[in-house]
């Protein structure tokens, strides 16, 4: 049996928005911009810069990106091509004449509102871009927690970190006065506002990452949980079977028997989950039913099952009549190998059990031999189900069982 699985092709949109300062002309915001979203570099940075000549509000767009968005963990250790701090300037005066050509022009925003938000976003960044931006070496970035930032945050600058929040704090109260906040509430209320405010605006960015980090470390849990259940198994199972064959490597019989039952117990956790099928369904009880039959007898057993349902009385009876029908083909067939293919419906549960051995009459069994008249057709009839033996000599031997789901046991 081979298991063919087809994945898709994995879309850029689904990786992490991250930084490229090695490979942007500033920070590398573009760059990552473009990538994430699959779009050109050059259009990118053609539109931010189009937001920064519209009355400024590009600036703070991009200082809070540079300020919040992660560096690429394999950019942290590069360092710029030659040139990029020409280049850098090179775009600076490029900008600062289309803001002049823009403003000449008489388009712009309100610069009440613009500035607040550009000085705003600034000390924003000078606060918060340290903290966030990268891992300390030797640590992963979705692994970033809140004591890691808080560690980070005790070794930056103290100039830094006390202009930014001056920034914040004056572009704040800019825009609450433009708003007519203050005027309106007070000194005493207008100061608790401006302070609500900085909070709010400074503590964002940290509760953001925080839930990322969290979500990034769950998804990690999991994924390392998975790898150790997958070891545990192989090594509970594969590795210790592989062991017993080498044990064992002189008995061709012993071999393929352990063979057989890896390869079973193999597939049907590649198949249905580590735990297999519950312990109550029909199509585990005549998987187990198969695997005790094949392993007391020696004789391979392919077990095809259609649907599962829960194991009732009446059920159990099919299972216990397919298990002496396997039990009779492996001792009295001749065959190299049996088959048991069952359908579970809604209605119904059919189970066959075929052989290509030498067949018999059944006409012709004597009447000591109960085994399929007892224990095979009369076992279903006593559970409201049928039986039907179909073999000649010579032909191979068909077992078919029939039973009615019913919803009582």
């Amino acid at each position: 049996m081979s298991i063919v699985s087809s994945m898709p092709a994995r879309s850029r949109h689904n990786d992490p928005l991250v930084r490229h300062p090695d490979r942007g002309l500033l920070g590398g915001v573009c760059v990552g911009l473009a990538e994430h979203l699959d779009r050109d570099i050059t259009l990118t940075r053609l539109l931010v810069a189009l937001l920064v000549a519209v009355g400024g509000i590009g600036v703070a767009v991009y200082a809070l990106a540079w300020a919040l968005i992660p560096v690429a963990p394999q950019s942290v250790h590069r360092k710029r091509p030659p040139g990029a701090a020409r280049r850098a300037l090179m775009v600076f005066v490029a900008v600062a004449g289309l803001v002049v050509g823009v403003r000449m022009t008489g388009l712009r925003f309100g610069e009440a509102l613009v500035w607040p938000l550009v000085i705003g976003a600034c000390g924003l960044a000078l606060v918060w871009r340290p903290t966030v931006g990268t891992a300390e070496p030797g640590e992963p970035e979705h692994r970033l927690s809140p004591r890691s930032v808080l560690r980070r945050a005790r070794r930056i600058d103290a100039p830094r970190v006390i202009i930014g929040g001056l920034l914040v704090v004056f572009a704040t109260a800019a825009l609450l006065h433009t708003a007519g906040v203050l005027h309106s509430l007070g000194s005493a209320v207008g100061a608790v506002a401006i302070v609500a405010t900085l909070l709010g605006l400074g503590l964002a960015p940290w509760v953001l990452r925080l839930a990322r980090s969290l979500s990034s470390e769950r998804a990690a849990r999991i994924r390392e949980q998975e790898r150790a259940e997958l070891g545990a198994h192989l090594h509970d199972s594969v590795l210790q079977t592989l062991a017993l064959i080498q044990k064992r490597a002189g008995d061709p019989g012993e071999v393929a028997g352990l063979a057989r039952r890896q390869e079973r117990e193999l597939r049907r956790w590649l198949l249905e989950g580590s735990e297999g099928r519950a312990q109550g369904s029909v199509a585990g009880a005549l998987e187990r039913a198969a695997a005790e039959v094949e392993e007391l007898h020696r004789v391979p057993i392919e077990v095809v099952t259609v649907g599962d349902g829960p194991l009732n009385g009446h059920l159990e009876a099919v299972v216990q009549a397919a298990r002496e029908a396997m039990t009779n083909a492996a001792k009295f067939a001749g065959s190299e190998r049996v088959d048991l293919y069952a359908e579970v419906q809604d209605d119904r549960v059919e189970v066959f059990v075929r052989d290509r051995g030498v067949g018999f009459d059944p006409a012709a069994i004597p009447p000591d031999r109960r085994g399929v008249r007892d224990s095979i057709i009369a076992r279903m009839e006593r559970h409201r189900g049928r039986a039907a033996v179909h073999s000649s000599p010579g032909e191979g031997t068909e077992v078919e069982l029939v039973m009615e789901r019913v919803s009582s046991t």
